[in-house]
């Protein structure tokens, strides 16, 4: 990948989780990373996401886990006061 590219991407991910949770945390643009490619490989491929969560079950969980605190984050940053 072009290194201007993946400025240009990081930089578009920062803004996501932004917009998303609230915040822009190394952390939390990993797991907004991994969420949102998850979610789109089990829309687009349910057969694979099953096939690893079968797999790999530990994965699966921590997904889950991912998958709530996500959620938490957004429904948190939605219902904040606006400055």
């Amino acid at each position: 990948m072009e290194k201007v590219f993946a400025q240009q991407f990081e930089a578009l991910l920062e803004k996501y989780s932004e917009l998303l949770v609230g915040e822009s945390s190394e952390e939390t643009k990993e797991k907004v990373k991994a969420w949102a490619l998850y979610s789109h490989i089990a829309k687009s491929m349910p057969a694979l996401a099953k096939h690893w969560n079968e797999l790999y079950p530990e994965g699966k969980d921590e997904m889950k886990v991912i998958i709530n605190e996500i959620k938490l984050l957004n429904e948190q940053h939605r219902n904040a006061p606006k400055k």
